[in-house]
């Protein structure tokens, strides 16, 4: 029986017998024949460019991409190709970089930098995370996991999804509750209906001072809308993605006010290797014995 030819980052991964497994030490996909790949996991940040290598592999069955997003990899699904995300890979870490953004942003860590680099000694009070009212936009797993590290501050959480499950309240209310939030955390898809969510209408229903928090996708808040209100001075935000992205030089973003920016490093740190392993392990497994792959988003 021929073997699975499965390609990802890791060349020590360990693969079932009937798997074959390539990686760029021994199979480097600008010159080797990628109609042989079968399972392809672009490489982890690779972005636009990794992904492109699935149009070039006219046998490939399953694209396991290694983020829980997954809305770039839709235009390369085609029939007999079936597409999975990384749900889970990226809970630990962009959980995390949420509710840091939030504690940094409310504390005036930005501030204190910038006044570290000038050599000032600038005693202020900033606002504090303790007592504030948090809505948690998007409640899958990443969601659950930033409402449970918030649970160790004295918070009070309200979480919304789309179907409202979970004892989540329906996205479809948010506008009720908007303007009773301290902080707005966003964590959920990039679809045609969370595009534009927060537009200038919604951006401005947010309570004076309130703090909006992005480490879904950046086209999920209109960005000529955001910089305006930050610019107002009425409304802070912590972003780890925008639109564009990358943020080309001199973009008026970059020099908002009232803003903390960092460059999409949501699930990029060490939390990530050991768990993306372990998926694509597991995967792999999967395939082997015949069984459903996990985490199967569509299917050409």
């Amino acid at each position: 029986m021929s073997k699975i030819v499965a390609w990802a980052q890791w060349p020590d991964l360990a693969v079932p017998e009937n798997v074959e497994l390539k990686s760029p030490a021994n199979f480097p996909l600008d010159t080797s024949d990628l109609s042989q790949v079968e399972f392809y996991v672009p490489s982890y940040m690779g972005g636009a460019a990794a992904l492109s290598y699935a149009a070039k592999m006219p046998n490939l069955k399953y694209l396991q991409m290694p983020n829980a997003g997954y809305d770039d990899a839709l235009a390369y699904l085609r029939p007999g190709l079936t597409l999975c995300n990384a749900s889970g890979v990226h809970d630990a870490s962009t959980a995390e970089l949420a509710v840091g953004l939030a504690l940094a942003s409310r504390r005036g860590f930005p501030e204190f930098i910038r006044d570290q680099i000038a050599g000032t000694w600038d005693h202020r009070r900033f606002t504090s995370l303790s007592d504030s009212k948090i809505g948690v936009i998007g409640f899958g797993s990443i969601g659950k996991q930033v409402v449970k590290n918030l649970s160790g501050f004295d918070v009070s959480i309200i979480s919304f999804s789309k179907s409202g499950r979970d004892g989540s309240i329906k996205i479809d209310e948010l506008d009720k509750h908007l303007p009773t939030l301290d902080i707005v955390i966003l964590i959920l898809p990039l679809t045609d209906e969370s595009r534009h969510m927060f537009n200038k209408e919604r951006l401005a229903k947010m309570k004076d001072g309130a703090l909006i928090v992005n480490v879904a996708r950046g086209p999920i808040i209109e960005t000529e809308a955001l910089i305006a209100e930050l610019n107002s001075g009425r409304i802070y935000a912590a972003l780890d993605v925008t639109d564009p992205e990358p943020l080309p030089v001199g973009h008026p973003l970059w020099k908002a006010k009232n803003l903390l920016l960092v460059p999409h490093v949501g699930g990029n740190s060490t939390a990530f290797e050991p768990r993306g392993r372990k998926l694509v392990e597991s995967q792999l497994k999967l395939l082997s014995e015949g069984k459903p792959l996990n985490n199967i988003v569509a299917v050409g």
